[in-house]
């Protein structure tokens, strides 16, 4: 169980943020403190107990990014996802050791707000179809170890949040053959999406440094 005592919304929206800073310290006893992505610093993190990401308006790479940063912090910080898109394979944003809620996208802020309450009271808030693991068999764990060290570089880069270029950059070849790298990587642990690749790569790659 975690005492909420300081909270960060991460957001573009301004609209969303006067919403909420009009209605959350008061209701819920917190100081909010209101950011854009861009201009998240650890200091200002580490200050934090939970951590609000808007997912309208951050990226799904920048929020996973944030989230990584924050599993590296030695502060005990949760994070919640507030619009969380129904139609997009997000999944892999969803990490129970420090996630503590995600609401979808057509949430109301008042099924938010008590949320939000079962948060402090130290449980959690997360969906149940967002916490179902996908087993070996569909992700296609059997055929993990036909990966070469090249393909499994490549997956690990993912994890960080690394784009096509990125990884091009990081391994001195092309984007093309990055993105050939990435189509037969998918298809030997059977999966179809950057974000099925990345849940994936959190379960079973641990040994490959980039």
């Amino acid at each position: 169980m975690f005492k909420v005592i300081r909270w960060m919304l991460i957001s573009r929206s301004r609209l969303l943020a006067e919403l909420l800073d009009s209605r959350w310290p008061q209701e819920f006893l917190v100081k909010l403190t209101l950011t854009e992505p861009e201009k998240v610093s650890e200091h200002l993190l580490m200050e934090q107990t939970l951590v609000v990401i808007d997912l309208a308006t951050v990226d799904l790479q920048k929020a996973y990014q944030l989230q990584r940063q924050i599993e590296r912090l030695p502060a005990s910080i949760r994070t919640v996802f507030v619009q969380y898109p129904r139609k997009v394979d997000a999944k892999f944003l969803i990490n129970p050791s420090v996630t503590a809620g995600a609401f979808y996208i057509d949430d109301s802020l008042e099924f938010i707000s008590h949320g939000l309450g079962d948060i402090m009271n130290g449980r959690y808030h997360i969906p149940g179809e967002l916490l179902k693991t996908v087993g070996d068999d569909e992700m296609g764990g059997d055929d993990a170890d036909n990966l070469t060290i090249r393909e499994r570089e490549v997956l690990q880069a993912l994890l960080s949040g690394s784009t096509n270029q990125d990884i091009a950059r990081q391994l001195f070849v092309s984007e093309s053959t990055i993105k050939t790298h990435l189509y037969r990587a998918f298809r030997k642990i059977g999966v179809s999406s950057r974000g099925q690749a990345i849940a994936w790569a959190q379960t079973h790659l641990h040994e490959v440094q980039v």
